[in-house]
């Protein structure tokens, strides 16, 4: 994975999107600890298409499979490093498991990929958000000592690196999980308490995050603690009939404009279905 040293910031700002496209960008290899680290936090097992952006020395993509028996690809601009990924590949016995192209990150089909790991500058990461939101919800980004600025990460680890050759001796290993587009409006009917309640709400979602409103019988109930991971979906309705407060749990996995799942009131859980009757856009571009 790359990494610049010896720059001051305002020289990496500056030509920090050059500098990614450039095939003599000094290489620092990942510390070992942070491979692993990066590896965990994104969950990767044998199931798993794993895609390196800036693969260095390719041991990202090896131990993904070598250790955890997964399958995928680096990529890199300096033909000597994939070279030596291929090498590494082979003596490592999973050359058929892990291969390395010559190519810009920014011309690379990343479709196929479950995790995405990456060690690039935070001005690179932002100019991918909008190809990796073209991904399947469900996939894993993982990036070394990067964010993606207003796009919080879904988990965050702080890792020890005693023999760091830059900056301090620990690293920050950020994840997060490309979420299904939830916005718009959505009804669905639900038994509480005996009786049916038909129900309508509206989700703003702003990467991972919803916000919005619900009703309920021609009454505002309150939403909460919403939000998408995937293809998953969970938020918390609460609502006060006849001087009684209840609170319902909703999850469910959106397919198309249809959410299903279970909801559970009061402690109760129950099928529940609901149907998206307008779309809505993901806000991505804050």
């Amino acid at each position: 994975m790359r990494c610049i040293r010896f720059f001051s910031v305002s020289l990496l700002l500056a030509f920090s999107p050059w500098l990614a496209r450039a095939a003599d960008v000094p290489y620092v290899p990942t510390p070992w600890e942070v491979v692993d680290a990066m590896l965990k936090l994104g969950t990767v097992g044998p199931n798993d298409y794993l895609i390196d952006l800036g693969s260095g020395d390719g041991r990202i993509v090896i131990a993904a499979a070598k250790k955890l028996g997964a399958r995928g690809f680096g990529v890199d601009l300096d033909d000597n490093l994939v070279r030596t990924a291929r090498r590494n590949a082979e003596s490592e016995g999973v050359k058929d498991r892990a291969e390395f192209f010559t190519r810009n990150l920014f011309d690379t089909d990343m479709r196929k990929a479950s995790v995405i790991t990456m060690y690039l500058f935070n001005s690179v990461n932002l100019r991918l958000r909008p190809s990796l939101f073209q991904l399947k919800p469900g996939t894993r980004l993982v990036s070394h000592d990067f964010d993606m600025a207003k796009w919080t990460p879904d988990a965050k680890l702080t890792v020890d690196v005693p023999g760091k050759s830059y900056g301090p001796p620990s690293s920050e290993i950020f994840m997060w999980v490309v979420p299904a587009n939830a916005s718009g409006q959505w009804r669905w009917q639900l038994s509480v308490a005996g009786a049916k309640f038909d129900y309508d709400a509206t989700f703003e979602q702003t990467f991972q995050m919803i916000a919005g409103a619900a009703q309920s019988g021609g009454r505002s109930v309150l939403l909460r603690e919403a939000r998408v991971r995937g293809e998953s979906v969970s938020f918390t309705l609460m609502s006060e009939r006849d001087g009684r407060t209840t609170r319902q749990e909703y999850s469910g996995r959106i397919v198309g404009d249809t959410l299903e799942g279970q909801a559970v009131i009061d402690g109760v859980p129950t099928p529940w279905r609901a149907t998206r009757t307008r779309a809505g856009r993901m806000i991505i571009d804050i």
